[in-house]
């Protein structure tokens, strides 16, 4: 693999994410080709729109000589499947998030990659969004001196979680749906913030009003092992109508500096008392898949992606931090089932983990 100049690419699931990763890889990113794609209903129109090949199953594409690695954009309940499938066959990954639906099964897709020698990747696209990696830029600069606090918050009115969950049937499951999907992005920016692991968590999650939707409602928060703090509050049921710039919105606070930022919005930076505004993010559609503002971070989450390929580097966003991100989400679960605190890491062979 290291001898080519490109990478082939084949797709797993033709949806929202599918069509994403198929316009990123065929006008925006270098290095790679589309080659095929299986999976979903929509596979031969999404094969018809990239004039690619449309194979009938995922066992067919992942045989294909042609193709290097594999985008995994289908339900997180089949991605350790799919995983296998392509480790087996010689295939790099780079699968969405959440990665699987518990630790035992990130660790099975951990080991299958490594023992068939193959670079495992986990999709955090927020981690690519232009604010976020001015944001991370400034801690490591030590524009803020050492990290002490994070409050991260993410809200959306009800209005839209609903027809999303009716849209995508597997998200109305209680503990795997909707929250593990949202929370592993959230989490992750927490822990990448901190630039630490967690070793402790207290979370509450419950549901209100009569839409009859779980775990729509999280409150968290994390000790972490370099003593810092961190907070989450998600709500994916506001009424109506969410707070300003609150849809994907972090602050951090430092021995020498704190940062105000939301994803989709702005940067703000303080230092001696004086708030200065770093960076504003260009407006884009995060509903629309063929938006260019909006797959900016798509591009450079799949070029890095490519480049750790035919460079033979380790993945920037690992199948170890794609991991961290679902066992906070499952602390936060046996927390509020148990209504204490939770240590981290989580120990093995507990019931959620099966």
């Amino acid at each position: 693999m290291s001898k080519r100049t490109h990478a082939g690419i084949g797709i797993i699931g033709s949806g929202f994410m599918a069509r994403t990763y198929a316009e990123v890889t065929a006008k925006y990113t270098t290095d790679a080709r589309l080659i095929a794609v299986a999976g979903g209903t929509r596979a031969a129109g999404l094969a018809g729109d990239y004039h690619i090949d449309a194979e009938p199953s995922v066992q067919e594409l992942v045989r294909r000589p042609d193709i290097d690695a594999v985008f995994i954009t289908s339900p997180e309940q089949v991605h350790l499947e799919h995983t296998l499938l392509a480790a087996a066959a010689g295939k790099h990954v780079l699968t969405e998030k959440p990665m699987a639906l518990n630790v035992a099964q990130c660790d099975r897709m951990i080991a299958a990659c490594k023992e068939a020698g193959v670079k495992l990747m986990v999709v955090q696209s927020q981690r690519y969004r232009g604010i976020h990696t001015r944001a991370r830029k400034l801690i490591d600069q030590g524009k803020i001196g050492s990290v002490r606090q994070i409050r991260h918050w993410a809200m959306m009115p009800i209005e839209w979680t609903a027809p999303v969950v009716r849209d995508r049937p597997w998200y109305a499951d209680p503990d795997h749906g909707i929250y593990l999907s949202q929370c592993t992005h959230d989490f992750d920016m927490l822990r990448w913030m901190a630039g630490s692991e967690a070793r402790k968590l207290f979370g509450q999650i419950t549901s209100y009003g009569d839409h009859k939707l779980p775990n729509l409602s999280i409150m968290a928060q994390i000790e972490f092992e370099n003593g810092a703090m961190g907070q989450l509050w998600v709500s994916l049921e506001m009424p109506g109508a969410t707070f300003p710039d609150s849809s994907f919105h972090t602050q951090v606070a430092g021995s020498g500096g704190l940062l105000d930022f939301d994803g989709y919005s702005y940067l703000d930076h303080s230092a001696g008392g004086e708030w200065a505004r770093v960076w504003e993010q260009p407006a884009f559609d995060p509903l629309n898949p063929m938006d260019p503002v909006r797959l900016e971070s798509y591009t450079a989450q799949n070029q890095a992606f490519i480049e750790c390929i035919l460079r033979d580097q380790p993945p920037p966003v690992s199948g170890a931090d794609g991991r961290a991100a679902v066992e906070l989400c499952q602390a936060c679960l046996e927390s509020a089932r148990l209504g204490q605190a939770i240590d981290l890491p989580l120990r093995a062979g507990d019931h959620w983990e099966a």
